[in-house]
């Protein structure tokens, strides 16, 4: 959101998935909607039906690499490179949109100044992509009628991740695939309500509607309305909570529906800082790996158990009808919120969730003035819209940037905060599989899933199996500076010297190996780059 934000003015989805099969060329960056985004992934299958072209930028084989016109077989971490020689390519040969750069961008001379160095030939040898692939992969995506990018957890799960993002926009925007049907920069959530989250406010810097804390006038605004003082300071972000508890500098935790053991980086120190908290209450439906070290834990409604919204990857707002009474003493979320609150001493009451949104709308109308309850009962909405006549917004930018004219960006491309060596030769990577889901703590009590997949696996190549006296279906170690795990070895055409995993199992949790290195702006993780070794187990 924030590389996006900086560049177009919004860090949302810029197109719609009805939109997916009526692209002429999909890029791909670091995404596989086959599996982590099936649904998408149908769309895209349906794209692939009607004939477009398709370029795919991942060291891994996917479903969609294997009928791609370009399989870019990169080494994880230098997406960033990869672009910008991409961009080399159609400044030099003029496949720039010389009308959109000129009318609806800044900053283009020093972009331009800036890929001037990053030729394919020099990009070959960072990135492992031969330079005649890149070229032709340029000419396809800068010629095409209507170029869509899609890019998800690979790009923005680095240390460089904001800065990938910005250039993926400048790509974009250098083409003016962007404000037009089927064309735009297009980040997939991975969760069904992450956009939701954003949108309400679930960032220490944010209000929801994505005004910022700093902001005297918006907060102002959201001090009448609630009637408190609220603080100009951002809070922390959820990779300084640990650090902050392990340094003793804070005291409690409230965790609701998340599960930081599995899904953080760098297992250990998690664990580590739970250990010292004071108090840490967790609110789950199920119990989870992090809730065994909760000193309270709040049973959670289900999605079938509450009424609500969710919101989408393409910022469609819709409808949550409660199916069946909560289970036991579960709760929905923000009557467990409502009720903490008022025993904290701020009375915080509605009678429906309802309430709860036409209050957010008021407060953030520009975004959400225009959807209520009565509009969402049967299609959703997808923001901005702005009133009550509004008919939502099928894809962004049309005429005009959120912030204007939109900003060319030349960041530096920053390499991987970890290095492989002798002892450590090879980039672990992690991921999502199609039969299960995150931390696995919903899809792993789940008999079909399991049937379909019941262990964690790793993927290694051919070559480097053969190097280390591996063999396909052979149990093996997975060892990284900071631990290491058992999992099954699965031979397989992934770029050399790459292996990778799953993270959805907690009996060989990868983010028991994963470094803890983040994003300079967003500090998101990144858990795609981290040294590690694989050693044929001796038990097999």
């Amino acid at each position: 959101m924030a590389g996006l934000a900086a560049s177009f003015g919004s860090g949302a989805m810029t197109n719609s998935i009805g939109e997916i099969p009526y692209a002429d060329v999909l890029f791909l960056l670091g995404a596989n909607p086959t599996e982590a985004h099936p649904i998408i992934g149908l769309q895209m299958r349906a794209a692939l039906r009607r004939g477009a072209k398709f370029i795919v930028a991942d060291p891994r084989k996917i479903w969609l690499a294997e009928r791609a016109q370009y399989h870019l077989q990169l080494r994880p971490g230098t997406d960033c490179t990869l672009l910008n020689a991409i961009m080399n390519v159609i400044i030099s040969e003029e496949l720039e949109d010389k009308e959109f750069v000129r009318t609806r961008t800044e900053g283009f001379e020093a972009l331009k100044a800036h890929c001037n160095d990053i030729t394919p030939e020099k990009a070959e040898r960072i990135t492992g992509i031969p330079a005649k692939d890149i070229k032709e992969a340029a000419r396809l995506y800068a010629r095409a009628d209507k170029g869509a990018i899609f890019y998800t957890l690979g790009i923005t799960e680095h240390v460089c991740g904001t800065e990938t993002v910005r250039t993926i926009a400048n790509l974009a925007m250098l083409t003016g695939h962007i404000g037009r049907p089927s064309t735009g920069v297009n980040p997939l959530r991975g969760q069904n309500n992450v956009q939701g989250a954003s949108d309400m406010g679930t960032m220490p810097d944010k209000f929801h509607g994505y005004q910022m804390v700093d902001d005297t006038a918006a907060r102002e605004r959201f001090e009448k309305a609630w009637g408190v003082k609220l603080p100009a300071a951002k809070g922390l972000m959820s990779p300084e909570m640990f650090d902050a508890a392990n340094n003793g500098k804070l005291k409690a935790l409230l965790i609701m529906g998340e599960d930081p053991v599995m899904s953080q980086p760098n297992q250990g120190h998690i664990i580590s800082g739970l250990k010292k908290l004071e108090f840490v209450v967790a609110v789950d439906i199920f119990m989870n790996e992090t809730a065994k070290y909760a000193h309270v834990i709040l049973p959670a409604a289900s999605a079938a158990e509450k009424d609500g919204t969710f919101s989408n990857s393409e910022r469609r707002v819709q409808r949550v009808k409660k199916a069946v009474e909560p289970i036991g003493s579960s709760r929905p979320d923000w009557q467990i919120i409502c009720e903490l609150a008022t025993r904290m001493g701020y009375p915080m009451k509605y009678n429906h969730p309802g309430e709860v949104w036409d209050e957010l709308a008021s407060l953030a109308p520009k975004l959400f003035g225009g959807i209520s309850y009565d509009r969402i009962e049967k299609v959703g909405l997808q923001w901005p819209c702005p009133t009550k006549d509004h008919p939502g917004t099928q894809y962004m930018h049309k005429d005009t940037f959120s912030r204007g004219l939109g900003q060319f960006y030349a960041p530096p491309c920053r390499p991987p905060a970890e290095k492989t060596d002798n002892e450590f030769p090879l980039i672990l990577s992690t991921g999502r599989t199609l039969f299960q889901y995150n931390a696995g703590t919903m899809s792993r009590r789940s008999a079909g899933c399991s049937q379909m997949e019941s262990e964690c696996f790793v993927e290694i190549s051919p070559f480097d199996a053969d190097m280390h006296g591996i063999k396909d279906g052979d149990m093996v170690k997975v060892i990284s500076r900071r631990g290491e795990v058992l999992a099954r070895a699965k031979v397989i055409d992934i770029k050399e010297g790459v292996v990778w995993m799953p993270m959805h199992y907690a009996e060989a949790a990868a983010n028991r190996l994963t470094v803890g290195a983040y994003d300079n702006v967003t500090m998101t993780p990144e858990y795609k780059v981290c040294a590690a070794r694989v050693e044929k187990a001796e038990n097999q």
